[in-house]
């Protein structure tokens, strides 16, 4: 079954609530009408109720159904409930009159309505860049029990193919730490899209062939990643070449005793730009859909679009925000 058919099973009747700080947008008001429409999540938009209507009519799209929020004209007792709520969770590092000016900001707002669980999670991007959506979620949100840090993983599907690449958008120096987390985040994000997973932790080296303290770090990650969740020791090898992870026959020359080696399905990179590029490699001269990036590690969904972004683009993302959050 094709992935999204797949999620749009797990979802449908879930009641999942994703809120949309983007909602005078076109894309995101079109995306949040066939969302609600085909029964898979209950959208929440935010912005300014005049721009939102605004949108709606120069479109004919009917908003009638869905719940819109505009945080300037808030109810002040929710407001000020959301406020102390702010104040609290920031333990001394925001007072009231700076979480005030933080609530009429929508990712702000948005993420605040995600974490007291008004909504399930949250979509944005489509007109803010990436730190305006990721910052608020780690001063608010922050990182799943087990975690440290987010990561950002691509879905690659080609027909009946779909494999898990990480990280390729958010950790710009990834050391023996980061790496074994990476793994660990994007095993999970894996079983997220019924893909059991088997993961390959990247290098230029397959078990010593190569001598680096680069291919030192990735054995070391894999060893860590191991330890930290030793469900998953049977399903993490490293490091390992790209042909050997993927191709059985180089397996079975360079890694014959490797439970994970000619079967990986989940592909950990050493560095950012090692996993950017071979992402956009993939589907640029691969033919392969890049569905992300996929923030992983944060304790309540949160997913970022591009701003590039259309609305098929905007409608499966929350599909996926929705899955995250069962």
């Amino acid at each position: 079954m094709e992935l999204f058919e797949q999620l749009k099973n797990k979802i449908t009747g879930q009641n999942k609530t994703i809120v949309f700080p983007e909602g005078e947008d076109p894309r995101i008001q079109g995306a949040a009408i066939r969302l609600a429409a085909d029964n898979l999540i209950e959208p929440i938009l935010l912005g300014d109720a005049q721009e939102i209507s605004k949108t709606a009519q120069a479109h004919n799209f009917d908003l009638s159904n869905i719940e819109t929020i505009d945080p300037a004209s808030y109810d002040k007792n929710e407001l000020a409930k959301l406020n102390a709520t702010l104040v609290e969770r920031r333990k001394g590092k925001t007072d009231a009159e700076t979480a005030a000016k933080w609530l009429q900001n929508v990712n702000y707002f948005g993420t605040m309505l995600v974490y007291t669980g008004k909504a399930d999670g949250m979509v944005s991007g489509a007109v803010h860049p990436t730190g305006d959506t990721v910052r608020p979620a780690l001063q608010i949100i922050k990182t799943a029990p087990g975690s440290s840090r987010i990561s950002g993983a691509f879905i690659m599907q080609k027909g009946e193919e779909r494999y898990v690449f990480a990280d390729a958008a958010i950790n710009i120096d990834i050391d023996s730490n980061t790496m074994a987390e990476i793994a660990i985040q994007s095993a999970r994000t894996a079983q997220v899209f019924d893909i059991e997973p088997k993961v390959a932790m990247l290098s230029f080296s397959t078990k010593g062939s190569a001598k680096s303290p680069l291919v030192d770090k990735v054995a070391t990650a894999t060893a860590l990643a191991k330890k930290l969740a030793p469900e998953l020791a049977d399903s993490i090898d490293g490091e390992l070449q790209f042909d050997a992870a993927f191709v059985e026959s180089v397996a079975a020359a360079k890694a014959p005793d490797s439970k994970v080696a000619g079967k990986a399905n989940t592909f950990i990179f050493p560095s950012l730009e090692a996993g950017n590029i071979g992402y956009k490699i993939a589907q640029r001269l691969g033919g392969f859909e890049a569905i992300g990036p996929i923030l992983q590690g944060l304790a309540k969904p949160v997913s970022d679009l591009s701003r590039g972004a259309n609305e098929e683009d905007v409608y499966k993302v929350a599909i996926i925000t929705a899955a995250q959050a069962l």
